[in-house]
């Protein structure tokens, strides 16, 4: 399940609401450093993405999905089921979907300091592109999928050549690459330049 569904499941508690939000990024027992009520919602998210993932309808709609987008299954799976969500918001809760967005919005503002890093950084961008609203429709999905693949790892290989770095030689005489006159003069030529060379392969 994505941010969407975390959220709903928390309750009517803003900071247990916020703790499931941001539990993807609160790893071992970071946990301990929160406030209770965060805490609470950390572990929760764990305790929900426990059951999710080993229930049958999950574990289906994960393998319906793995010829199309890969190791990245799960994740877009996550997506979409808040999009069936906020499709149906106000079926499954009772509650219209943009107001219920708008308050949480301003309970991470209030919140802000116990946020996590990660989520400091991207929450104004979050909340300004209203993304809990968007997943409702087409574009919305299309726009949260283009967000993930632009924050997925990326394997960068750096090859590195050079060349005449430095040359090690007793030899007294002129520099047999540099162009001369017969008398073994080089009247001014250019030395041989040093060549650093750095290249990068980028994996998706």
């Amino acid at each position: 399940m994505n941010y969407l569904a975390h959220i709903y499941l928390s309750g009517k508690n803003r900071q247990i609401q916020i703790g499931n939000f941001v539990g993807d990024a609160v790893k071992g027992k970071a946990y301990n450093s929160y406030p209770d009520f965060f805490r609470e919602g950390i572990l929760l998210h764990r305790l929900i993405d426990s059951f999710a993932d080993t229930h049958p309808a999950v574990k289906e709609a994960v393998s319906l999905g793995k010829p199309l987008f890969g190791r990245y299954s799960a994740a877009v799976t996550d997506i979409f089921f808040d999009h069936f969500l906020a499709l149906g918001f106000p079926q499954y809760t009772g509650q219209k979907l943009t107001p219920y967005a708008h308050r949480f919005y301003i309970a991470l503002i209030v919140n802000y300091r116990y946020l996590p890093p990660r989520f400091q950084h991207f929450i104004w961008h979050f909340i300004l592109t209203d993304r809990l609203g968007r997943y409702a429709s087409r574009q919305g999905i299309k726009q949260s999928l283009d967000i993930m693949t632009r924050y997925r790892k990326i394997a960068i290989n750096p090859p590195v050549s050079a060349q005449d770095l430095f040359t090690i030689t007793r030899y007294k005489g002129m520099d047999p690459e540099v162009y001369t006159s017969y008398d073994g003069l080089d009247y001014g030529a250019y030395p041989i330049p040093r060549t650093i060379t750095f290249g990068a392969k980028i994996r998706f």
